[in-house]
């Protein structure tokens, strides 16, 4: 199980950027496999608030595409998007434990770890070197996948069964 960052979905939606051709290759995989991979609605919305911000792009996109967009990938059959459980509180703290100094912009990928942690996911696919300081994830940078398969862990489950992400699972 995988999750995918923000920056992976922005990479695979602007041409210009070196990291393009790659990380729209991955996605498309990810897509049409019946592999289970996952992002949260925070990575949603910072994908919108970035490819509509015209001091990050000199030709961003117009809202309306970019949600289009995002209706596009919701509409993949594999993708899970991740939601709060009841545990939700109790992991953040825990987390903000183990992970000393959390402050500032990092609590946008502390809420993404903390949903992570909640569903088992251990794995990130992302270039930002931020979630390095969680040692218990693995954050893998999309442009060293040699191949899908590395990230590849279970199909993805009914329709009914991505509805119930939400609810907790056992834990060990």
């Amino acid at each position: 199980m995988f999750l995918v960052d923000t920056n992976v979905l922005v990479y695979a939606t602007n041409e210009e950027a070196a990291e393009h051709t790659h990380c729209r290759r991955l996605l498309e995989r990810w897509r049409q496999h019946e592999t289970a991979w996952f992002t949260t609605w925070g990575v949603l919305y910072e994908f919108l608030r970035v490819v509509s911000h015209p001091r990050i792009f000199p030709h961003p996109w117009r809202v309306d595409r970019a949600i289009g967009y995002v209706g596009s990938l919701l509409a993949s059959p594999s993708l899970v998007v991740l939601t709060p459980t009841s545990k939700h509180s109790s992991i953040l703290a825990q987390t903000a434990r183990e992970v000393p100094e959390l402050a500032g912009n990092i609590l946008h990928d502390v809420h993404t770890v903390v949903l992570m942690r909640e569903h088992g996911i251990r794995r990130i696919v992302t270039r930002d070197a931020d979630f390095h300081r969680f040692p218990f994830l693995e954050v893998i940078d999309p442009l060293t996948l040699e191949r899908q398969d590395r990230v590849r862990e279970r199909p993805a489950k009914s329709a009914n069964s991505r509805r119930r992400a939400s609810r907790p699972r056992a834990r060990a």
